[in-house]
């Protein structure tokens, strides 16, 4: 593999890691000043030490586990691996678990693919306006690793399956099919331009909403996306933070801290939009644009540092 491509594919997952464990310290507060600094710094609601990441990046190793095993994550046996793992992790008690995701979990008649389908599915039907969280949009990253080579369709029917192991709602499995082969065409070729072409793998019916909300994503900043526990305006803050954010001229990979920090400052759930928007940050500018001292602080479940990251992610993407 082209060594540029090796280093965006280590990016996604670092990205994400980095980006959930900085806004980790700041999850629901309100939106900070563009001048305010945002760092690593622990604590929270959860209390967290600094650079320890959440459920979004522990999530994220579950499905990139099942990636680096060898499975199709389109087929029953690769989202039952994906199932065993977040089940492992739910089992650990951790920290911070979304609502849906933890009632999805706890509530799945059995331990596979097919029983937590089942229970998302339930849910789904139980709250059908109030099941479209973040949740599963965070997780993202490992699903176009895992296909980096495949047609964009296909990693669109990934990100969807894999998304409905907890969230039901059509619209979660819209984002995370975008969001999905945006990361894939930024790691292949090193541009966000993925973003507005993702929407081509959508359903017809639905581009139209979707090129809309990404409009409206470049003409607000994040804060302006009040409720982004919400999968759209999780996305929409994340992409309003990376293409609102300026790349410098001389030194353009330090765009990825900069709109992470911008992505952070937007408010409320701070982790998952910052973790979204690092997928993609990460997979365009790499593992390199990463600073050394998030790279050393960074860590989590299941006992991961960011060299478990880098190893797991090259080993999914086959690089």
């Amino acid at each position: 593999m082209d060594p540029a491509v090796a280093d965006r594919v280590a990016g996604a997952l670092l990205g994400t890691a980095c980006g959930d464990a900085l806004g980790a310290g700041y999850e629901f507060g309100p939106p900070l000043a563009d001048d305010m600094p945002v760092d690593m710094i622990g604590g929270g609601v959860f209390g967290l030490e600094p650079g320890e990441w959440t459920d979004d990046t522990s999530m994220t190793i579950c499905v990139l586990e099942a990636a680096a095993a060898g499975h199709d994550l389109r087929t029953e046996e690769g989202l039952t691996a994906v199932a065993a793992g977040f089940m492992r992790w739910f089992d650990g008690r951790p920290k911070d678990v979304g609502n849906q995701t933890a009632a999805v979990l706890s509530s799945a008649p059995s331990r596979d693919a097919a029983g937590l389908a089942r229970a998302a599915a339930a849910y789904f039907d139980l709250h059908p306006g109030g099941s479209a969280g973040n949740g599963s949009l965070m997780r993202t990253a490992p699903v176009a690793l895992a296909h980096l080579d495949d047609d964009p369709v296909a990693v669109a029917e990934a990100a969807v399956q894999v998304s409905r192991l907890t969230h039901a709602d059509p619209v979660c499995g819209e984002a995370c099919a975008l969001w999905s082969v945006a990361i894939q065409h930024a790691v292949r070729h090193g541009t966000f331009d993925g973003v507005r072409e993702a929407v081509s793998v959508l359903p017809v019916a639905r581009r139209s909403y979707w090129a809309g909300l990404l409009d409206e994503a470049e003409a607000y900043p994040p804060a302006h996306f009040v409720k982004n526990g919400w999968v759209v305006h999780a996305l929409q803050g994340a992409w309003s933070a990376i293409v609102r954010t300026p790349v410098p001229a001389e030194e353009p990979n330090r765009h990825l801290v900069l709109a992470l920090e911008a992505a952070v400052r937007g408010g409320r759930d701070t982790d998952t939009v910052a973790a979204i928007a690092g997928a993609l940050l990460g997979g365009r500018w790499g593992a390199s644009a990463v600073p050394e001292r998030w790279r050393e602080l960074v860590f989590g479940w299941p006992g991961y540092r960011a060299q478990d990251l880098v190893r797991l992610a090259t080993v999914a993407a086959k690089a």
